[in-house]
């Protein structure tokens, strides 16, 4: 039987992602410095695109897997592990540098074994929240994790810069071994539900049975798949500002880390302001337009970033800010939607399938950005990146079924297995 949140489990969540944060400060820094080391050694945009590539590449391959785990197994065992592994690969990256066989291959090769384990916590860390935090809460709740993770991403860019200002980046790759070990203590405790009983029932189906279990119960609530293939379309045209942007300042503004870290924390700055918007408002009405109409509002601002007079940061920062107001709103709303009509003990396998199709086109999109950017050049991609992010959702809304989905929010999904098929039901609450 499944185990319900309670208050006890809420707050042994909130605890966990506290933790959490500190492990996302140590990663974000090391991204950071890692991203700027690869801009500054080479002045290429090849490197960065394929850089994004090997990190997508990854996830996609391994996603779905890891959401079948996250379902199976302890998940409170999944982040202890993934957490660790990823701090000594760190620990790896401070002796290469130390000893000085910096060569871009093996830095590009433990960055991509960091993803993938990145790949196994996303759906894992998605997957508890429902299983600890009471329905009623949830929608709060992913405007919290917003909110702390924003805090996170505006310090994380400029504490990044001032820590390659003063110390060399040799040293820089301890700290997310020091945040690793911080993210420990709440770990070990708190109580992370894990029904044994279900558990050894569920590992007689096999991964693909499962996974496949995953696409009927997606298939079932109307309008999901498009919501889904809507957040694939977006990866795919964000994909040449994630790529370029330390390009965009470092060559074509001859800007320094330091313009790059406050771009990025104008932009967690919005983002902070749209968490907290998010986690102060308890239910939110027409995700679905929100989402759409959000997307647009996004890639206009970025307008003003790609237009900016040659060093106008502050115009740049502008554009960063407002742009980035609408994301965590749309974000939250989307998680919302997914855990709300989703059962608790599938969720992990929809997340992953989700996490899947949404970033199978990343890795296409970023090896395509180094090619395109040579062909059309830099700043005429990221504006006809702009232009079809404002148009794309109004052609979803008109051929798809993604205006359906918000019916599906009124419906209650039940799944019962068969030995055969799957068979999916839905109910008027």
């Amino acid at each position: 039987m499944e185990e319900l949140p309670t208050k006890k489990s809420f707050r042994h969540y909130l605890y966990f992602m506290a933790g959490q944060q500190f492990s996302i400060l140590g990663s974000g820094i090391i991204g950071f410095v890692i991203t700027w080391w690869i801009t500054v050694e080479t002045q290429s945009v090849f490197y960065l695109s394929l850089s994004m590539f090997l990190i997508f590449l990854p996830q996609v391959i391994v996603a779905p897997f890891a959401g079948v785990l996250s379902d199976r197994l302890n998940r409170k065992t999944i982040i202890f592990t993934v957490d660790s592994l990823q701090a000594l690969l760190t620990f790896g990256l401070f002796l290469i540098f130390l000893t000085g066989f910096t060569y871009i291959w093996m830095i590009l090769i433990i960055h991509t074994m960091r993803n993938i384990l990145y790949a196994f916590q996303v759906p894992t860390f998605y997957a508890i929240l429902p299983s600890m935090v009471p329905k009623e809460n949830i929608s709060r709740v992913n405007g919290a994790n917003f909110l702390f993770s924003g805090l996170i991403h505006m310090v994380g860019p400029v504490l990044s810069a001032l820590l390659l200002e003063l110390f060399p980046i040799t040293y820089i790759f301890l700290i997310d071994v020091v945040t690793f070990l911080i993210a420990l203590v709440p770990l070990f405790l708190i109580k992370i539900p894990f029904n044994a009983k279900e558990i050894r029932a569920a590992e007689k189906k096999s991964f693909m049975r499962e996974f496949k279990d995953g696409f009927i119960i997606v298939k079932a609530i109307p309008g999901l798949l498009s919501m889904i293939l809507f957040a694939m379309i977006f990866n795919f045209i964000f994909r040449p500002f994630g790529v370029l942007w330390p390009f965009f300042i470092n060559v074509m503004h001859d800007g320094t880390a330091f313009h790059l870290a406050f771009l990025f924390g104008s932009m967690q700055v919005g983002s902070i302001i749209g968490s907290l918007i998010t986690s102060i408002k308890k239910e939110w009405k027409n995700k679905i337009k929100i989402n759409l109409i959000g997307e647009m509002v996004y890639f206009t601002f970025y307008l003003l970033i790609v237009l900016a007079p040659y060093q106008n940061f502050y115009l740049m920062m502008v554009g960063g800010f407002l742009g980035a107001i609408i994301f965590p709103i749309t974000v939250a709303t989307y998680l919302t939607i997914l855990q709300t009509v989703v059962p608790s003990d599938k969720i992990g396998r929809v997340m992953s399938i989700d996490h899947t199709i949404s970033m199978a086109i990343a890795p296409i999109g970023a090896l395509l950005v180094g090619p395109l950017a040579g062909l059309m050049g830099v700043v005429n991609l990221l504006l006809v990146s702009a232009i079809i992010g404002i148009v794309n959702p109004i052609i979803l809304w008109f051929f798809t079924k993604i205006r359906y989905l918000e019916r599906s929010q009124e419906q209650d999904i039940e799944i019962t297995p068969t030995r055969e098929v799957i068979e999916v039901e839905t109910k008027e609450i």
